[in-house]
């Protein structure tokens, strides 16, 4: 089903990536490592950027009245998530034809939203995106989470063995659930497991990515693991240590609980959610720990801090609210909450030398706003051109 959606969604893109010049005009280019270029053009050849020159030409797109940047990158969804035909929350369930379109879906109003690409964490479902084809971003899929049971998770050797199992059935980085949820915390694996999850990853040439609350966290630390995920509960000492170690961080400042509390009655009495709509209210306690949790790893010198939004059912395409929550509610510079989804989410998907800045060689993953997101962040709201592998799905300029 998904081939089929994506022949039908492609034919709007028939002119996609093809080996002529194209040459984009601005006058305002955010280059995704924190520096602003001005009244300059990006030269494109097939999917890559094969200069930045002013006097270049004839121009294509003339986007001289907006604010062009690098595609946004959001290290942590759940793309396949969505709400059934009962209008509640399926999680990443639902028959075959019913997933392949709201998966489709999700990821059309994902690209359209400004994020050319994306690591989902999660779902088997993950994979068929990924190789489908479906006009979207870009996909990194972890597939099948390793979920933490204490020692029903299994020996050392046994957590071993599945890590090199989502290897061999085409994993890109291994998720390690090693908490429970946000209000528990509690480890959910010995370290020794943990230590096994993390060191088999790196052996395999993959990144792992711990979801950790709590004494989770300095558990994932010591494990050597590539990025924790969440992490309220850090110490300031547990920050330091990631900033010393290199690990990233992956925080959310609001997006996810603020889509619980606005979709509570889709989520309540869904697996994992209190049962009632009611139940949502102590949700709105944890915002303000998440924010404070922020501002602490925004204070912590050399720490890499990735954006990551954990969308689900209700969050696709919304993904830039997060971005608005850091710098409204959090005191995030501007420029430092862009570039942790463009030049340092590249870095921490390991893909810097491909995507996440406006330079020569790079992909063509360009978006322009409605706006200058320095004076304004939620111009975050408008995005009026994307572009993805040289590639426009979406020009709505003026």
């Amino acid at each position: 089903m998904l081939k089929i959606l994506a022949a039908a969604m492609l034919l709007v893109t028939a002119c996609a990536a093809e080996s002529k010049q194209v040459v984009i005009a601005a006058r305002t280019v955010l280059d995704g490592r924190g520096q602003v270029l001005h009244d300059t053009r990006i030269v494109i050849e097939g999917s890559r950027i094969v200069a930045i020159s002013p006097k270049a030409g004839p121009v294509n797109y003339d986007l001289r009245g907006l604010t062009v940047m690098p595609g946004w990158i959001d290290a942590h969804v759940h793309i396949t998530w969505s709400f059934g035909k009962d209008g509640k929350n399926a999680g990443a369930a639902g028959t075959s034809q019913e997933a392949a379109y709201q998966t489709a879906s999700n990821a059309w109003a994902t690209l359209a939203a400004g994020f050319t690409t994306v690591q989902s964490v999660g779902a088997a479902g993950d994979l068929a995106l990924r190789d489908s084809g479906v006009p979207g971003p870009r996909v990194l899929t972890a597939i099948e989470p390793l979920v933490g049971q204490g020692e029903k998770t299994g020996t050392p050797e046994e957590i071993r063995a599945f890590v090199r199992r989502q290897k061999e059935r085409g994993a890109d980085l291994i998720k390690i659930m090693a908490a429970g949820g946000m209000r528990q915390g509690a480890m959910t694996m010995s370290q020794q497991q943990l230590n096994a999850a993390c060191d088999e990853a790196r052996r395999q040439g993959l990144r792992s990515l711990v979801h950790a609350y709590r004494d989770a966290v300095h558990g994932a630390i010591a494990a050597g693991c590539t990025q924790v995920e969440h992490g309220l509960g850090a110490s300031d000492e547990d920050l330091k240590t990631m900033a010393d170690r290199g690990i990233f961080f992956d925080p959310q400042a609001g997006l996810l609980i603020e889509t619980y509390l606005r979709e509570r009655a889709r989520y309540a009495g869904t697996p994992f959610y209190p049962p009632a709509p009611e139940g949502f209210e102590s949700m709105a306690e944890i915002l303000p720990m998440n924010r404070e949790l922020m501002r602490r790893a925004y204070r912590t010198p050399g720490l890499k801090i990735v954006f990551g939004t954990d969308a689900v059912a209700g969050a696709h395409g919304r993904n830039a609210e997060e971005f608005i929550d850091r710098v409204r509610d959090c005191g995030v510079d501007p420029m430092a909450a862009l570039v942790s989804a463009q030049s340092l989410g590249a870095e921490a998907l390991g893909m810097a030398g491909r995507i996440g800045r406006i330079a020569p060689g790079l992909e063509a993953d360009i978006i322009a706003l409605d706006g200058d997101p320095l004076k304004d962040i939620t111009s975050v709201r408008r995005v009026a051109f994307v572009m993805k592998g040289g590639v426009v799905y979406k020009n709505v300029a003026r």
